[in-house]
């Protein structure tokens, strides 16, 4: 498979919600990283994906701008989804970066607008304090609990002790 078919493989299970699906175009050490969830291994990345298809009951989501390069390759892609925990709709539009090795996807860096992302997810919060280092790192420390606590609800899942 090429590095375009596996991503493409790899959105199309994601327009199912298909975490499996997705993390079968995963290497056992994958490496994911993007402004939330800044450096998740193995299990920990797999737990994400199944965690947010799970979650997103009205997740719909679309990819273009596939390319390969190299041991590498890239992709766009716009997700339109409900915010749990504020009912409040968004639209993330995300650029993705791919390393592959084994002809897996080890290396993962998505990259989006945080501070867009809180105006759409909380509103006038996110609007007033969306842009702060210390309202990102609540959403970054709340995002963790959530994967956490995911985890220990699916003991599938092999993660290294939290410190």
């Amino acid at each position: 498979m090429t590095h375009i078919e596996t991503i493409e493989s790899f959105y199309r299970a994601f327009q199912r919600r298909d975490y499996a699906g997705m993390a079968a175009c995963y290497h056992p050490s994958i490496h994911f990283s993007d402004p939330v969830f800044s450096d998740l291994r193995g299990d920990e990345a797999r737990a994400m994906w199944h965690m947010l298809c799970e979650q997103g009951t009205d997740l719909h989501v679309t990819f273009t701008d596939v390319t390969e390069e190299g041991d590498g390759g890239g992709a766009h892609w716009d997700a339109h989804y409900t915010f749990s925990p504020t009912g409040r709709l968004v639209h993330n539009k995300v650029d993705a970066r791919f390393e592959f090795e084994d002809g897996k996807i080890i290396r993962h860096i998505d990259n989006f607008d945080l501070w867009r992302w809180t105006r759409m997810a909380l509103g006038t919060t996110g609007v007033v304090t969306g842009w702060s280092g210390f309202a990102q790192a609540k959403v970054r420390a709340t995002a963790d609990r959530s994967l956490r606590r995911f985890i220990a609800a699916h003991p599938g899942y092999t993660v290294p002790a939290q410190d």
